[in-house]
């Protein structure tokens, strides 16, 4: 890259630091707090931008690259999660705190048990949309956002179109949850069932099984010489330099502070860093999804739109109160910057419009997709998934399953169909 270019972008990052920084000290004067939700944000917008971490990879690359360097990540991330999760859980039950869904009012709560979902048939088809829609727009929830702040044009398309399929779907859930058939399900926390030693052993041995699945059908891959490299994509300057013992203050330093790509392994660390300080911090775990029901109402009132206290009281609550004193949305705002801030300071930020009107069609209904399936199964990859299993909850394994299905129709329906999916070498032999 040019040099004044490199320059502008880092002073643009520095700029956005800074700003981030005021803007954080103001959202504290509003709601306390506040500036420990916008931390959190840019820290994990930042590790998955970094690292190109995506949880819709963890399907997606696996199909289309044979390799399962991304799939490991995602199961060392989700077991470090639950391990600390694990301490946390079971300090406040021994202190008198029960499950969310179990607590009377007044009573203290064990956090990240808010995740503990009720699964029902929603829940299922809900995750299937919502893989279906990852595949098309890119991204899954957290990767959407980061995608965005990246620059690409293709996540800007689909997050407008999330946010628009959020409230409709959220409204469904909660209009299927009062039908009989949305009364058929299960909701349950392992601990009360296996103990919190016994649900820890219990999501390690399901978490090796993923493991195992992967390394196998990467084993299978090689041998059909259908896989490739797991580094065969990173851009050749964002490797490390070949030489050592260049003084701190000289580009190679910046290189290796700023530019270079984290690996994988090393990205699962940093996001399981920042999701471990949103639950200590909060008492609640991450979440992506349900700010943007909260926005989505905000926006649709602005057009004459009415929603009722039954289906969106939460949400109107929190519009009274200002989307700034909400931390889920000083949250997201801040994983927006925090992946916008990686690109810059690699100097690699760019606004990128380079696809056919067909392809942002595509990325529209996955964005529809992602907005409608994620409220109806209570959840993204986040929320649904990684925070739910994290918590011992059932719900996350049923999310995750019904995730990678509806990821793998999607791979299969539109691959070679859109540019974001071309058909992969084992399909074409």
């Amino acid at each position: 890259m040019h040099k004044r270019k490199a320059y502008t972008q880092t002073m643009i990052g520095i700029a956005i630091m800074v700003g981030l920084f005021i803007f954080g000290s103001y959202t504290n004067t509003l709601k306390e707090t506040m500036g420990t939700y916008l931390f959190a944000g840019v820290l994990l917008g930042y590790s998955l931008t970094r690292s190109r971490f995506g949880f819709a990879g963890g399907v997606k690359r696996i199909y289309m690259r044979g390799e399962s360097s991304l799939t490991t990540a995602l199961v060392l991330l989700v077991g470090v999660t639950t391990l600390v999760f694990m301490g946390l859980q079971w300090k406040a039950a021994m202190d008198g705190a029960v499950p969310a869904y179990m607590a009377a009012e007044g009573e203290a709560i064990i956090p990240g048990t808010q995740n503990v979902y009720f699964t029902n048939l929603a829940t299922i088809i809900g995750g299937v949309i919502f893989g279906i829609g990852m595949m098309l727009a890119g991204g899954c929830g957290s990767g959407t956002l980061a995608d965005f702040g990246e620059g690409q044009g293709r996540a800007l398309i689909a997050f407008i179109f999330f946010v628009l399929a959020a409230a409709p779907g959220h409204w469904a859930r909660e209009v299927f949850d009062r039908t009989a058939l949305g009364q058929v399900g299960i909701q349950m926390h392992f601990p009360q069932v296996f103990g919190y030693m016994g649900s820890f052993i219990l999501t390690i041995v399901l978490l090796g099984a993923i493991y195992w699945i992967g390394i196998t059908y990467e084993k299978k891959r090689k041998a059909e010489h259908t896989s490739k490299d797991p580094i065969g994509d990173y851009e050749e300057f964002e490797l490390s330099y070949a030489s050592e013992g260049h003084p701190f203050f000289s580009y190679p330093t910046y290189h290796k502070l700023f530019v270079e790509r984290w690996n994988f392994l090393v990205g699962a660390f940093a996001i399981a860093f920042g999701a471990i300080f949103v639950m200590i911090t909060t008492g609640k775990a991450w979440g992506v999804s349900t700010p943007l029901v909260t926005l989505d109402v905000a926006i649709l009132q602005k057009f004459g739109m009415t929603f009722s206290e039954q289906n969106f009281g939460s949400h109107l609550a929190k519009i009274d109160a200002g989307l700034l004193s909400d931390g889920g949305t000083v949250r997201n705002i801040g994983l927006f910057f925090g992946s916008m801030l990686a690109f810059l300071m690699a100097h690699r930020f760019k606004i990128d419009f380079d696809f056919s009107v067909k392809d942002g069609l595509y990325y529209a209904l996955g964005g529809l997709m992602l907005g409608f399936g994620s409220r109806f199964g209570l959840g993204c990859n986040i929320g649904a998934m990684y925070s739910a299993i994290s918590n011992f909850s059932i719900s996350g394994w049923i999310f995750l399953l019904a995730m990678v299905a509806g990821g793998i129709i999607g791979l299969k329906a539109f691959g070679g169909k859109v540019n974001i999916l071309p058909i992969p070498d084992h399909v074409r032999k």
